[in-house]
């Protein structure tokens, strides 16, 4: 439908604001697609400008994909739309238009996509992500963990073959940026959660 394209481009161009570029712009502080690790995302916001500013980082992706799949969801468009349209938040964080297309590993946006589509998925997501990071310390071995499972619980809970797709291709997305994260974790050089890299 012609309303849910509108949604569709509206969740994209709310995901193309780089969060963490604005809010090191607002704190003076560099740039986070150039310093650092180079990833506009809150890890490395937190390296480049502590705590506050990887809070604000954190809430703004988490938002950019919560208001757009939620407002959807409110406007009680199908499941398969509302993902959809979080979709579309979510590759406007990794490729946002405003700043180059050069966005971040999409996680935190990810999951305030599952948020606003189904609120016990997001739940069940966290909590894999936060027993991968109790067994495991490795931040990225937790949230390709939790992802990899998002899709699963999402169909066990939900059914909607359509909606699971576009889950899966997200997930596949999220993969995709943290290949880098995928050849440490296999090379064993990975940092744990309160190490810094060396």
């Amino acid at each position: 439908m012609p309303y849910d394209f509108l949604l569709i481009i509206g969740g994209y161009l709310l995901g193309s604001v780089s969060t963490a570029v604005v809010t090191c712009r607002l704190m003076g502080l560099p740039d986070p697609r150039t310093q650092g690790s180079g990833n506009p995302g809150a890890t490395n916001v937190l390296r480049l400008g502590g705590k506050k500013a990887a809070i604000i980082t954190l809430a703004g992706d988490l938002l950019k994909g919560l208001v757009p799949s939620g407002a959807a969801t409110l406007l009680g468009r199908p499941e398969l739309a509302v993902a959809a349209v979080g979709l579309a938040a979510f590759i406007g964080h990794l490729y946002p238009l405003y700043f180059g297309f050069k966005g971040g590993k999409g996680v935190a946006t990810a999951l305030g996509v599952l948020f606003g589509l189904n609120l016990p998925v997001a739940g069940l997501t966290v909590l894999t992500w936060l027993g991968m990071a109790l067994l495991t310390r490795i931040s990225s071995a937790s949230a390709l963990t939790a992802f990899v499972l998002a899709p699963v619980y999402f169909y066990w809970l939900s059914g909607n073959p359509g909606a699971t797709g576009l889950l899966a291709l997200m997930t596949a997305l999220i993969f995709w940026r943290h290949r880098r994260n995928i050849r440490n974790l296999l090379a064993g050089t990975e940092p744990r959660i309160g190490r810094k890299k060396p």
